[in-house]
Protein backbone atom coordinates (compact mmCIF):
# COMPACT_ATOMS: atom_id res chain seq x y z
CA UNK A 1 0.00 0.00 0.00
CA UNK A 2 2.72 2.36 0.87
CA UNK A 3 3.93 2.13 -2.63
CA UNK A 4 0.47 2.71 -4.10
CA UNK A 5 0.42 6.11 -1.44
CA UNK A 6 3.96 7.08 -2.80
CA UNK A 7 3.54 6.85 -6.58
CA UNK A 8 -0.03 8.64 -6.00
CA UNK A 9 1.72 11.62 -4.19
CA UNK A 10 4.56 11.58 -6.63
CA UNK A 11 1.51 11.77 -9.67
CA UNK A 12 2.10 8.71 -10.99
CA UNK A 13 -1.22 7.19 -10.21
CA UNK A 14 -4.70 9.16 -9.79
CA UNK A 15 -6.45 9.34 -6.64
CA UNK A 16 -9.57 7.41 -8.62
CA UNK A 17 -7.07 4.51 -9.70
CA UNK A 18 -5.47 3.72 -6.47
CA UNK A 19 -9.18 4.19 -5.08
CA UNK A 20 -10.18 1.57 -7.28
CA UNK A 21 -6.66 -0.55 -6.38
CA UNK A 22 -7.79 -0.61 -3.15
CA UNK A 23 -11.54 -0.33 -2.70
CA UNK A 24 -12.75 -1.93 -6.54
CA UNK A 25 -14.44 0.79 -7.04
CA UNK A 26 -13.73 4.42 -8.06
CA UNK A 27 -16.37 7.28 -6.78
CA UNK A 28 -16.72 10.28 -8.75
CA UNK A 29 -19.16 12.99 -8.35
CA UNK A 30 -21.73 10.82 -10.57
CA UNK A 31 -21.44 7.65 -8.42
CA UNK A 32 -19.20 4.77 -8.23
CA UNK A 33 -17.43 3.16 -10.99
CA UNK A 34 -16.88 -1.29 -10.43
CA UNK A 35 -13.66 -1.34 -11.61
CA UNK A 36 -12.72 -4.54 -10.21
CA UNK A 37 -15.82 -6.27 -12.12
CA UNK A 38 -13.91 -8.02 -15.01
CA UNK A 39 -11.22 -9.57 -12.96
CA UNK A 40 -13.89 -10.93 -10.42
CA UNK A 41 -16.79 -11.90 -12.62
CA UNK A 42 -15.31 -12.13 -15.41
CA UNK A 43 -17.28 -9.33 -17.52
CA UNK A 44 -16.57 -5.86 -17.83
CA UNK A 45 -18.66 -3.31 -15.83
CA UNK A 46 -20.95 -1.01 -18.18
CA UNK A 47 -22.01 2.40 -17.52
CA UNK A 48 -25.77 2.60 -18.54
CA UNK A 49 -27.15 5.60 -19.63
CA UNK A 50 -30.80 5.45 -19.16
CA UNK A 51 -31.60 7.80 -16.69
CA UNK A 52 -28.17 9.56 -16.73
CA UNK A 53 -27.72 13.44 -17.44
CA UNK A 54 -25.24 13.75 -20.48
CA UNK A 55 -22.37 15.06 -17.83
CA UNK A 56 -23.27 12.18 -15.60
CA UNK A 57 -22.47 9.96 -18.06
CA UNK A 58 -19.09 11.43 -19.29
CA UNK A 59 -17.81 11.57 -15.79
CA UNK A 60 -18.38 7.91 -15.17
CA UNK A 61 -16.58 6.85 -18.73
CA UNK A 62 -13.85 9.33 -18.21
CA UNK A 63 -13.38 7.67 -14.27
CA UNK A 64 -13.76 4.21 -16.94
CA UNK A 65 -10.97 4.67 -18.51
CA UNK A 66 -8.72 6.11 -15.96
CA UNK A 67 -9.23 2.80 -14.05
CA UNK A 68 -9.62 0.25 -16.36
CA UNK A 69 -8.27 1.79 -19.87
CA UNK A 70 -11.87 1.03 -21.03
CA UNK A 71 -15.67 2.29 -21.32
CA UNK A 72 -18.56 0.55 -22.05
CA UNK A 73 -21.68 3.08 -22.03
CA UNK A 74 -25.11 1.49 -23.48
CA UNK A 75 -28.39 3.14 -23.91
CA UNK A 76 -27.09 6.28 -24.96
CA UNK A 77 -28.52 9.24 -26.81
CA UNK A 78 -27.05 11.76 -29.00
CA UNK A 79 -26.02 14.53 -26.59
CA UNK A 80 -24.69 11.82 -24.00
CA UNK A 81 -22.10 10.21 -27.02
CA UNK A 82 -20.82 14.11 -27.74
CA UNK A 83 -20.60 14.68 -23.79
CA UNK A 84 -18.48 11.50 -23.50
CA UNK A 85 -16.68 12.11 -26.98
CA UNK A 86 -15.68 15.70 -25.31
CA UNK A 87 -14.86 14.44 -21.98
CA UNK A 88 -12.29 12.12 -23.13
CA UNK A 89 -10.76 14.39 -25.75
CA UNK A 90 -10.20 16.17 -22.51
CA UNK A 91 -9.33 13.62 -20.02
CA UNK A 92 -7.66 11.04 -22.21
CA UNK A 93 -7.19 12.57 -25.70
CA UNK A 94 -5.37 9.08 -26.43
CA UNK A 95 -8.30 7.14 -25.79
CA UNK A 96 -10.41 6.05 -29.22
CA UNK A 97 -13.85 6.48 -29.11
CA UNK A 98 -16.59 4.13 -31.19
CA UNK A 99 -20.22 4.85 -31.37
CA UNK A 100 -22.17 2.26 -32.24
CA UNK A 101 -25.29 4.01 -33.32
CA UNK A 102 -27.99 1.92 -34.03
CA UNK A 103 -27.13 -0.10 -30.80
CA UNK A 104 -26.43 3.38 -28.76
CA UNK A 105 -23.41 1.84 -27.41
CA UNK A 106 -20.04 3.77 -26.90
CA UNK A 107 -16.88 2.07 -25.87
CA UNK A 108 -13.32 3.34 -25.75
CA UNK A 109 -10.61 2.20 -25.53
CA UNK A 110 -7.15 3.75 -24.35
CA UNK A 111 -4.16 3.79 -26.07
CA UNK A 112 -2.36 1.18 -24.15
CA UNK A 113 -5.32 -1.02 -23.64
CA UNK A 114 -5.63 -5.03 -24.39
CA UNK A 115 -8.29 -6.55 -25.65
CA UNK A 116 -9.03 -9.30 -24.51
CA UNK A 117 -8.71 -12.90 -27.50
CA UNK A 118 -11.05 -15.69 -27.20
CA UNK A 119 -10.90 -18.71 -29.32
CA UNK A 120 -14.29 -18.89 -29.65
CA UNK A 121 -17.68 -17.43 -31.88
CA UNK A 122 -20.68 -15.78 -30.79
CA UNK A 123 -23.69 -15.83 -33.37
CA UNK A 124 -25.84 -12.62 -33.07
CA UNK A 125 -29.21 -13.60 -35.08
CA UNK A 126 -31.96 -11.21 -35.37
CA UNK A 127 -35.00 -11.81 -36.66
CA UNK A 128 -35.72 -8.69 -38.25
CA UNK A 129 -34.32 -5.60 -38.43
CA UNK A 130 -36.39 -3.90 -35.53
CA UNK A 131 -34.72 -6.54 -33.24
CA UNK A 132 -31.06 -4.94 -34.21
CA UNK A 133 -30.72 -2.76 -31.09
CA UNK A 134 -30.72 -5.10 -28.37
CA UNK A 135 -29.28 -7.65 -30.38
CA UNK A 136 -26.13 -4.89 -31.28
CA UNK A 137 -25.90 -4.42 -27.72
CA UNK A 138 -25.18 -7.95 -27.02
CA UNK A 139 -23.08 -7.95 -30.34
CA UNK A 140 -20.40 -5.21 -28.87
CA UNK A 141 -20.21 -6.70 -25.45
CA UNK A 142 -19.78 -10.36 -26.60
CA UNK A 143 -16.93 -8.77 -28.87
CA UNK A 144 -15.62 -6.31 -26.33
CA UNK A 145 -15.04 -9.53 -24.11
CA UNK A 146 -12.72 -11.09 -26.77
CA UNK A 147 -15.22 -13.34 -28.88
CA UNK A 148 -15.46 -13.51 -32.72
CA UNK A 149 -18.91 -12.52 -33.69
CA UNK A 150 -20.78 -13.67 -36.73
CA UNK A 151 -24.11 -11.25 -37.25
CA UNK A 152 -27.03 -13.35 -38.95
CA UNK A 153 -29.65 -10.34 -39.65
CA UNK A 154 -33.41 -10.58 -40.83
CA UNK A 155 -34.07 -14.66 -40.68
CA UNK A 156 -37.11 -14.46 -38.79
CA UNK A 157 -39.94 -17.00 -39.26
CA UNK A 158 -42.55 -15.38 -41.25
CA UNK A 159 -40.37 -17.24 -44.20
CA UNK A 160 -38.32 -19.73 -42.37
CA UNK A 161 -36.30 -20.68 -45.83
CA UNK A 162 -34.50 -17.62 -44.68
CA UNK A 163 -33.01 -19.35 -41.36
CA UNK A 164 -33.02 -22.63 -42.92
CA UNK A 165 -30.62 -20.28 -45.82
CA UNK A 166 -27.97 -19.55 -42.94
CA UNK A 167 -27.95 -22.93 -40.94
CA UNK A 168 -24.49 -23.99 -41.93
CA UNK A 169 -23.32 -20.56 -40.69
CA UNK A 170 -25.28 -20.45 -37.14
CA UNK A 171 -23.92 -24.50 -36.71
CA UNK A 172 -20.09 -23.36 -37.03
CA UNK A 173 -20.63 -20.94 -33.90
CA UNK A 174 -19.62 -21.82 -30.32
CA UNK A 175 -22.43 -19.88 -29.00
CA UNK A 176 -26.11 -18.36 -30.35
CA UNK A 177 -27.92 -15.15 -29.06
CA UNK A 178 -31.22 -15.01 -30.84
CA UNK A 179 -33.09 -12.00 -30.65
CA UNK A 180 -37.21 -11.94 -31.65
CA UNK A 181 -39.89 -9.91 -30.91
CA UNK A 182 -43.92 -10.90 -31.92
CA UNK A 183 -44.34 -13.84 -30.29
CA UNK A 184 -40.53 -14.72 -30.29
CA UNK A 185 -40.29 -17.70 -32.54
CA UNK A 186 -37.15 -17.57 -33.95
CA UNK A 187 -35.28 -18.84 -30.37
CA UNK A 188 -37.15 -22.01 -30.50
CA UNK A 189 -37.05 -22.78 -34.17
CA UNK A 190 -33.24 -22.40 -34.00
CA UNK A 191 -32.23 -23.90 -30.77
CA UNK A 192 -34.26 -27.27 -32.52
CA UNK A 193 -31.84 -27.04 -35.13
CA UNK A 194 -28.54 -26.28 -34.01
CA UNK A 195 -26.19 -28.30 -31.26
CA UNK A 196 -24.85 -24.84 -29.49
CA UNK A 197 -26.00 -23.05 -26.51
CA UNK A 198 -28.56 -20.49 -27.85
CA UNK A 199 -29.78 -17.59 -25.45
CA UNK A 200 -33.29 -16.05 -26.68
CA UNK A 201 -33.45 -12.17 -26.34
CA UNK A 202 -36.66 -11.39 -26.12
CA UNK A 203 -37.40 -7.67 -28.08
CA UNK A 204 -40.32 -5.06 -27.39
CA UNK A 205 -40.91 -5.05 -31.03
CA UNK A 206 -44.90 -5.54 -31.82
CA UNK A 207 -48.49 -3.95 -31.16
CA UNK A 208 -51.37 -4.94 -29.71
CA UNK A 209 -51.79 -8.09 -27.13
CA UNK A 210 -48.59 -9.27 -25.79
CA UNK A 211 -47.00 -6.02 -27.31
CA UNK A 212 -43.49 -4.46 -25.45
CA UNK A 213 -41.90 -8.07 -25.68
CA UNK A 214 -44.14 -9.57 -23.30
CA UNK A 215 -45.54 -12.20 -25.58
CA UNK A 216 -41.59 -13.06 -27.15
CA UNK A 217 -40.60 -13.69 -23.61
CA UNK A 218 -43.57 -15.41 -22.87
CA UNK A 219 -43.08 -17.76 -25.84
CA UNK A 220 -39.29 -18.63 -25.32
CA UNK A 221 -39.81 -19.62 -21.88
CA UNK A 222 -42.44 -21.79 -22.60
CA UNK A 223 -39.86 -23.02 -25.60
CA UNK A 224 -39.74 -26.93 -26.12
CA UNK A 225 -36.56 -26.72 -27.23
CA UNK A 226 -34.09 -26.43 -25.36
CA UNK A 227 -32.86 -22.58 -24.85
CA UNK A 228 -31.94 -19.94 -22.07
CA UNK A 229 -33.72 -16.67 -21.95
CA UNK A 230 -32.72 -13.02 -20.70
CA UNK A 231 -35.57 -10.46 -20.14
CA UNK A 232 -36.91 -7.92 -22.34
CA UNK A 233 -34.76 -5.96 -24.54
CA UNK A 234 -31.53 -6.81 -21.86
CA UNK A 235 -28.78 -7.27 -24.98
CA UNK A 236 -26.06 -6.62 -22.27
CA UNK A 237 -26.81 -9.61 -20.27
CA UNK A 238 -27.31 -11.75 -23.62
CA UNK A 239 -23.69 -10.98 -25.06
CA UNK A 240 -22.44 -11.41 -21.36
CA UNK A 241 -23.56 -14.62 -21.14
CA UNK A 242 -22.69 -15.19 -24.40
CA UNK A 243 -18.97 -14.48 -23.91
CA UNK A 244 -18.96 -16.02 -20.65
CA UNK A 245 -19.64 -19.31 -22.55
CA UNK A 246 -17.22 -18.37 -25.34
CA UNK A 247 -14.50 -17.91 -23.25
CA UNK A 248 -15.02 -21.14 -21.43
CA UNK A 249 -14.94 -22.67 -24.72
CA UNK A 250 -11.72 -20.75 -25.80
CA UNK A 251 -10.38 -22.20 -22.07
CA UNK A 252 -10.94 -25.54 -23.06
CA UNK A 253 -9.14 -25.37 -26.47
CA UNK A 254 -6.13 -23.63 -24.78
CA UNK A 255 -6.32 -20.78 -26.78
CA UNK A 256 -7.43 -17.93 -25.05
CA UNK A 257 -4.83 -14.86 -24.26
CA UNK A 258 -5.57 -15.93 -20.61
CA UNK A 259 -3.28 -19.29 -20.94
Amino acid sequence: MRELLEAVAAGEVSPADAEARLAGYATDDAGRFDAARETRRGVPEAILGDGKTAAETASLAATAVETTGRAIVTRTDDDQQRAVRTRLADDHPAAEVTVHERSGVVVAHDADFEPPDVAATVGVVTAGTSDAIPAGEAAVVAGEMGATVERVEDVGVAALTRIVDQLDRLRETDVLVVAAGREGALPTVVAGLVNTPVIGLPVSTGYGYGGEGEAALAGMLQSCSVLSVVNVDAGFVAGAQAGLIARAVGSARGEDDDE
